[in-house]
């Protein structure tokens, strides 16, 4: 694999890393602030979330594989 391909993998790692980061920021903030009026939205916002991650660790595993 060339830089360039290690490159796009590795920034491709950043952003679905910072994707998972900011579903996980949407469920803390219902947690935090209107648990109590939204909770019906918690099941959606975990559902995206555990993708997101799930989405980050695929790609860092190609990372990974790919000796970065």
């Amino acid at each position: 694999m060339g830089e360039e391909q290690r490159k796009a993998l590795q920034k491709e790692v950043s952003q679905k890393k910072r994707i998972a980061s900011e579903w996980a920021s949407q469920v803390h903030d219902l947690v935090e602030d209107r648990l109590l009026s939204d909770y019906e939205e918690l099941p959606e916002l975990a559902q995206r979330t555990r993708q997101a991650c799930r989405d980050w660790a695929e790609a860092k595993a190609r990372l990974e594989q790919a000796g970065a």
